[in-house]
């Protein structure tokens, strides 16, 4: 494999190689044209984009920023007659008058004047929002951000627009289950809880932006129907050595610790950076649970109720280590090496009490847990990315291996009680032992295009990836002292999944009008294999996937865009194993390997105003939408949760992003969703048929005390909502913090309330045929958080040509 896989990349970057000399071109002459911006702060200018335009008819030909200096350079331009313009919400704009370029040009310095009306609290911070809406895309840039200061990935999704986190830890993105989270343009192949606790064990402090995407192009994988969670980490851009260290110390009910420590060391052809993160956790969830049943003539039969604490210490390091080398001006080769490890304590106490027909106590059990998870998660990247021309044609390289440890140590026992609280029968003691390994490699390379003669940009690529799961659980009856292999709760699941990928993606841009109209294709080979009964199941199906856009800039105060897409979620093999997962003596849950993938069919249209208020509208229907539903299992009295398939999901969903500078020290950034969902189709002999209009609303405000203090409030709101069968309450929550620079901005001290009112809490009910249930959620959401952070190193002139910032998808259209 490891020959073919060699021999696959030769053969992809020959070939490549080979178009490129077709496309080839004779090149016309080219220079540079080079100038300086010029303003009292200078810490303002990487706010500032730069735009040079043609004299003719305006239209854009390159984007570039300046440097820490103001410095700006655009390099190999063919001569002709251009425009410099210069756009920033900070400063006023500036155009250049019209100018011949044949040689080297110097444009002089630039004057920029801020702005007396405009984004007035920037004015005096330089910092940028917590929440940009773009027409792509909503960027949460959580590095400035107080509230996310000493909070978790996953705390900071929750305070995110149209993000929702359930009882059971799946992530939705507007209302919408099965969102496709990703760290660094990577996969992240897990779900459910194994992901909502990897992301608990990374520290915020970790990361710079997070990009929500709600309808990517063929570009991306096919998977995650309801969108894409790209989780971008830090990773300096200044010569020299620089850094920052900081240390978070929170207390709720239960005490946390987070010290971090990052850097970044350029200098000349050589890039290193690194990071290293210890947290120290404890959480609670304290979950109510009222259980009724009932016969076929829908007559309640009796129920129990529980009471259900459970207690978290988590101890994890997360370690981060890269390079990138510039073999040449073009040549940019790197490696970048993560490690998470893990290490836990959870804790049950479950106290159930079952009532008869006529609610009279029948019995009750408790269940004691003490369980010891470990994760050890590791991974590799090697990239390689060619510049081929100053034309914009460009070949890139990925190759990526991960692995991904789990092994858990489980005690249960459970004693009975009559109704005098007599124990009624001899105490079920459950030891069980549980283990897996998930490998994942995969490649990819990729390669843009430009078509000058028809003046568009073509984008290209292959990837194929393979997965390699391996869960092997033991469950072991110690009730009379001896260590009886529980051969019902005890089996070994192997599971296989090979994806081969390729896309074509094309766009141009007119004078008003812009096109990207994309297909990729995929085919999915996956095996599953269950070792104690020796069942298996195959999966062999390739899909399309076509994607495209449209937008249309009617003047400098509207666009109008329209984007569509086709996109898969593939049962995870957690839910595609069957064996069952002890949780309590009437409560256990299984996967299916039955589940086929949902497809959907999504439709956005975009209107944007004064390119700062935001508007969309979409629509998107699920076939086959995956389901985790609760139901009644063989036992008397015992539920089973597992995942399956309804016939149809149709969603409609409308939104708003508008920020307010409501005075010149005060600020807001607001966005509102209505979304309406239907469930249709028939599940464990329930016809389901639901619909509700639901609402969303997220503000972030912005208060400026002086040039060194601000203050930061977020709130959010959800209104009542369904998933499948289940009936969610609505819920709100409050979080206030604020900041103050230290020491010339070298350092900053942060002080965060989460959750003030202690009202973000789950009140969610269900009702299939013969079950339904209510429950009630309760987590460690209330929060104080202290956080100092320090900066090290000099101000050197950033990598220009590697920068991030809002306007990178422009530039790379720009070309």
């Amino acid at each position: 494999m490891k020959k073919k896989t060699v021999f696959f990349i030769a053969l992809v970057i020959s070939v490549t190689t080979y178009i490129n000399t077709c496309f080839s071109q004779v090149k016309a002459q080219a220079f540079n044209i080079s100038g300086q911006l010029r303003t009292d702060d200078p810490a303002l200018l990487k706010n500032v984009v730069i735009q040079l335009l043609n004299a003719t008819d305006k239209k854009m030909v390159k984007i570039e920023y300046a440097d820490s200096t103001g410095r700006f350079t655009f390099e190999q331009i063919p001569a002709g007659s251009y425009v410099i313009a210069t756009q920033s919400m900070i400063f006023g704009r500036y155009e250049s008058a019209p100018f011949r370029h044949e040689k080297n040009t110097t444009a002089g310095t630039i004057p920029l004047q801020v702005k007396s009306t405009a984004l007035k609290e920037t004015s005096v911070t330089a910092v940028k929002p917590f929440i940009q809406q773009q027409y792509d895309k909503t960027v949460l840039n959580v590095e400035g951000s107080i509230s996310a200061a000493g909070s978790t990935a996953l705390e900071v999704l929750e305070k995110a627009p149209g993000i929702t986190i359930d009882q059971n830890d799946n992530i939705a993105m507007r209302g919408r289950q099965g969102v496709l989270i990703m760290i660094d343009g990577k996969q992240v192949p897990m779900s459910g809880q194994d992901l909502a606790n990897m992301l608990r064990n990374m520290s915020a402090s970790q990361i710079e932006t997070i990009d929500l995407i709600t309808n990517p192009s063929a570009k991306y994988d096919a998977a995650g129907n309801a969108g894409i969670i790209d989780i971008r980490l830090k990773k300096g851009k200044k010569s020299g050595t620089n850094g920052n260290a900081s240390l978070s110390l929170s207390q709720g009910r239960y005490p946390k610790v987070n010290p971090s420590f990052n850097f970044n060391s350029k200098h000349q052809h050589l890039n290193i950076f690194g990071s290293y993160n210890y947290t120290y956790r404890e959480e609670l969830n304290d979950l109510t649970i009222y259980r009724q049943f009932y016969d076929e003539n829908n007559a309640y039969t009796g129920g129990n109720n529980y009471q259900n604490f459970f207690k978290f210490r988590n101890n994890n390091h997360n370690v981060r280590l890269g390079a990138d080398y510039n073999i040449s001006k073009n040549v940019v080769v790197g490696f970048a090496a993560n490690g998470m490890f893990n290490a836990s304590n959870i804790t049950t106490h479950s106290v159930a009490q079952s009532v008869d027909a006529h609610q009279a106590n029948t019995g009750s059990f408790i269940t004691l847990g003490d369980n010891y998870p470990g994760r050890n998660n590791r991974s590799i990247n090697l990239n390689y990315k060619h510049t081929l021309d100053t034309s914009g044609r460009e070949l890139t390289a990925d190759l990526d291996y991960a692995r991904f440890s789990s092994s858990e140590k489980q005690n249960y026992i459970t004693r009975y009680y009559d109704i005098r609280q007599v124990e009624s029968k001899t105490p079920y003691a459950l030891f069980g032992d549980l283990n897996g390994e998930l490998s994942i490699r995969s490649v990819k390379v990729d390669y843009t295009q430009p078509l000058k003669m028809i003046g568009a940009k073509l984008d290209a690529g292959v990837k194929s990836s393979w997965v390699k799961s391996d869960n092997d659980v033991q469950f072991f009856d110690r009730s009379n002292g001896g260590n009886v292999l529980d051969k019902g709760k005890s089996n070994r699941f192997i599971y296989k999944e090979n994806i081969n990928a390729a896309y074509v993606n094309a766009s141009k841009k007119w004078k008003h009008l812009s096109v990207q109209l994309g297909l990729r294709v995929e085919n999915t080979r996956a095996d599953g294999f269950q070792v104690t009964n020796a069942e298996t199941f195959n999966r062999n199906y390739t899909q399309l996937f076509p994607s495209g856009y449209a937008g249309y800039e009617f003047n400098a105060t509207h666009d109008l865009g329209l984007s569509v897409s086709r996109r898969i979620d593939r049962p995870s093999y957690r839910e595609l194993n069957p064996f069952k997962v002890f949780l309590d003596p009437l409560t256990s849950s299984t996967g299916n390997p039955f589940l086929l993938p949902e497809l959907t069919n999504s439709f956005e249209v975009t209107h944007t105003f004064r390119q700062q208020y935001t508007t969309k509208l979409g629509y998107s229907r699920t076939r086959d939408n995956i389901l985790t539903v609760l139901s009644p299992d063989e036992a008397p009295g015992a539920v089973i949760q597992t995942g399956r398939n309804l016939a149809k999901y149709d969603y409609y969903n409308l939104s708003f992003g508008f920020p307010v500078n409501i005075r010149k020290w005060l600020s807001s950034t607001n966005t509102a969703l209505v979304y309406y969902g239907r469930y249709s189709g028939n599940l464990v002999n329930t016809d389901l048929n639901v619909s509700r209009v639901s609402f969303n609303f997220n503000s972030v405000n912005s208060i400026t005390l002086n040039p060194v203090t601000t203050i930061e409030v977020t709130g959010s709101y959800e209104s009542r909502s369904y998933y499948g069968f289940l009936d969610i309450g609505s819920f709100w929550f409050v979080n206030a913090g604020a900041q103050r620079q230290l020491w010339n901005r070298k350092a900053s001290l942060k002080l965060n309330i989460a959750d003030i009112f202690f009202t973000n809490q789950t009140n969610a009910v269900t009702r299939l045929t013969g079950y339904g249930e209510t429950f009630k959620q309760k987590r460690d959401t209330r929060v104080a958080t202290l956080t100092f952070n320090y900066k090290f190193g000099g101000n050197g002139a950033g990598n220009i040509k590697r920068k991030t910032g809002g306007a990178e998808e422009e530039k790379r259209r720009a070309g």
